[in-house]
């Protein structure tokens, strides 16, 4: 197999840490690493570093942190490195003059078995909509968003009670495993890509980008809806609701099947063990919450200190 593939790795959060980690692990030539520029973040708002930039700057691989993926600078830097192969694992999106640069083009590690679950947000939606199963597909970028020819794919099962937090560090390795497996057949000349017309679904789901009001619960849905999201949204963003007129973010919790005698929204509680909020078919039953203004903590600790 020929490894002499000059490669630039583009990833900023831990999602794609994995993917960096294996390439360089097995002896690729990652000639850089493009990631987004340091942000200020926390109280002090010091400037922080990304996943992907602190892990380039411990192996010793030349970082590009550019504001602008058109600036003309920019893109003189990147064609100077001579790439043969891009690899995007969690960027941006990239325009034409950069994704089309090297002769083997850029490959992106998508947390979703496309077609299904184009978009910024596949790992929550899979969850938020009840799959059972999710998955990592390899692909060729080309002009629209997640709609290159497919290369490779693996499923990934989603557990009853899983998270978007559990299910991403599943897809981080499996993208990873995959991401080796397309690159060893591109520098072997073996990687075939399969239009994504060939898996088209009736029904294609997309994964658009989460917002505040995408996370807040509506309790007129029935339980199983209500308990997805909250599974969907943990533990970032968080799905959220209002406790007596508060705002209250829900990160674990667990379904009770029993035909509330209250209101959907409302809630019970013994204020000593449990407060469940009822749905149209049953109770959610929280474990782990944040009102606003507090810190995280278990609903025993949570009714220990809160007044009804």
């Amino acid at each position: 197999m020929s490894k002499d593939l000059r490669i630039i790795f583009m990833g900023t959060p831990d999602f794609a840490v994995a993917s960096l980690d294996i390439l360089v692990k097995n002896g690729f030539n990652v000639v850089a690493v493009i990631t987004a520029p340091d942000k200020p973040a926390g109280r002090g708002l010091q400037l922080q570093e990304s996943a992907v930039k602190k892990y380039a700057v411990a192996n010793n691989l030349p970082v590009l942190q550019p504001e602008k993926l058109k600036n003309p600078a920019f893109i003189e830097e990147l064609r100077a490195l001579k790439a043969d192969l891009q690899v995007v694992v969690a960027f941006r999106m990239l325009p034409e003059m950069v994704w089309d640069m090297p002769s083997e083009g850029t490959i992106n590690v998508h947390a979703s078995l496309l077609p299904q679950y184009r978009g910024a947000a596949p790992i929550n939606w899979a969850i938020i909509n009840g799959e059972k199963s999710s998955g990592v597909t390899t692909f060729k970028l080309q002009h629209e968003i997640d709609t290159g020819d497919v290369l490779y794919s693996q499923e990934v099962p989603i557990r009853e009670d899983e998270t978007a937090g559990e299910l991403h560090d599943a897809l981080m390795q499996t993208g990873a495993d995959l991401l080796l497996k397309t690159v060893q057949s591109i520098a072997a000349g073996t990687a075939k890509g399969t239009p994504q017309a060939h898996f088209e679904a009736a029904d294609i789901k997309h994964a658009p980008k989460i917002f505040k009001e995408t996370c807040k619960i509506n309790w007129e849905a029935s339980l199983d809806t209500v308990y997805n999201l909250v599974r969907g949204l943990s533990p970032y963003p968080a799905a959220w609701s209002t406790l007596q007129g508060k705002s209250m973010k829900i990160y674990k919790a667990h379904k009770e099947h029993i035909q509330p005698t209250i209101a959907p929204g409302e809630y019970e509680t013994d204020q000593k063990t449990f407060l469940k909020i009822a749905a149209t078919d049953g109770y959610l039953v929280l474990d782990e919450i944040q009102l606003e203004g507090k810190k995280k903590m278990n609903v025993v600790e949570f009714l220990r200190g809160y007044r009804f």
